[in-house]
This record gives C-alpha cells, sequence and structure tokens, in this order.
C-alpha cells in the first residue's frame, strides 16, 4: 500500500497496529512525532523566507511564529545589508548610544529581533529560517516528507501509538527505526544541499553537532 497521504498514513498506522479502537487517537500520534521531526530536522521545505517592514525610532521587530532557528537576517537595501548575528550582550555593548543609523547587527530576544543601530527610517526586511515541517491535516493532505520519506512518519507514529498502549518493548522497538528514520533523513537532505563531497557532508554535521 503506498503512503503518500495523510488518509493513507492512518489507514497504514491503523492497520500495523492490528486494531481499530484507536481511530481518535491517531491524528494525535501523527502530530507528535511531527513535532519531534520539527525539532530534529532541517529540510528543504522546512527552510522559509518572511518579509517584514522596520520602522523608524522600532528596534524590536516579531519573528516569524514557527522559527526554529535563524538563517539570515538581511536589508533589501541597494546593495544588500547583511546583518551580523550578535548576543544581547555583545549587541549592546557594540551600540551602547541609542542613536539611530540602518541597522547593521541583530540578536534574538524572546520572540522578537533587536537591531542596532535603532532604524533610522523604513527599511524592508527579509528573514530567512528553518521552520515548522508543514503539519499533515484533513486539509493539508501530504508534504515533502511523507512523499520522500514515509517510513519516518509511520515509524514516528507507531512510536507514540505503543507508549499510549503502554507497550514499553513495541515502542522501543520503533523509537530505534524512527531514530534511524531521521538520521537517513538528514544525510539525504544534506547530499541534496551540498553534493557529496567529503568535507562538504562533514561541515553540516559538524554544524549539528555543535549545536546538540
Amino acid at each position: 500500500m503506498a503512503i503518500t497521504t495523510y488518509t493513507q498514513l492512518q489507514t497504514a498506522i491503523e492497520n500495523f497496529l492490528a486494531r481499530s479502537d484507536l481511530t481518535a487517537q491517531i491524528p494525535d500520534f501523527i502530530a507528535l512525532a511531527e513535532a519531534r521531526m520539527s525539532r530534529e530536522l532541517e529540510t528543504r521545505s522546512q527552510e522559509k523566507r518572511a518579509l517584514a517592514t522596520l520602522t523608524a525610532n522600532s528596534e524590536y521587530l516579531a519573528l516569524p511564529t514557527d522559527l526554529r532557528e535563524v538563517r539570515e537576517v538581511k536589508l533589501l537595501t541597494d546593495p544588500l545589508t547583511v546583518l551580523e548575528y550578535s548576543s544581547p550582550t555583545n549587541l549592546d555593548s557594540t551600540y551602547a548610544s541609542q542613536g539611530t543609523g540602518k541597522p547593521q547587527a541583530y540578536s534574538i530576544i524572546g520572540d522578537e529581533i533587536k537591531m542596532r543601530p535603532v532604524p533610522d527610517s523604513t527599511y524592508e526586511a527579509e528573514i530567512v529560517y528553518i521552520g515548522d515541517i508543514d503539519f499533515l491535516s484533513a486539509t493539508n493532505a501530504t508534504n515533502n516528507i511523507l512523499t520522500r520519506h514515509p517510513d519516518a512518519y509511520l515509524s514516528g507514529a507507531l512510536v507514540e501509538a505503543y507508549t499510549y498502549l503502554l507497550d514499553e518493548q513495541r515502542a522501543q522497538i520503533y523509537d530505534t527505526k524512527f531514530s534511524r528514520a531521521i538520521e537517513e533523513v538528514r544525510k539525504d537532505e544534506a547530499r541534496s544541499h551540498y553534493g557529496t563531497g567529503t568535507l562538504q557532508i562533514q561541515s553540516i554535521y559538524q554544524r549539528q553537532n555543535a549545536g546538540a
């Protein structure tokens, strides 16, 4: 049976469980697996852009609500102005004056970006970031991960199903499968981003391990 849609995934989970009394819970199992994938994966489908308008005398800008990791913040000036990331302390130390100007650096404060210098005018900005995966639902039948890696979805949902059923042994079996699937998705994404050169693949894993 193909597993390319939300409905097909639910049917496959029910078939693997060999029981029909958990139909109402299966969407929750899928959602919990998606939450873990969103935390652990950095797929191309999670790379997103958000446009925003900076206003004069306002140093804060709201972050996208599904943001997991900021890749780049730039002003759409001519030429482009790529803002440098700085810790909150360094940002305030480097730009101690409350004077205004074209922003050159930013930091993350809660759910907002803080910029310095404080904008002296209106600027259009673009935030490139890693967000959540596109969650499946009755109105969003598929996504890139389900299309390319249905085994990740299936094993992840079965981890949650057997955890719900208090079947620790089966939950562990599928957790091992799920962890392996996530690792294979990472490698697949690394190849699609950076090719197959050894040094290029090492670079992305060094970054991921450093953030672990």
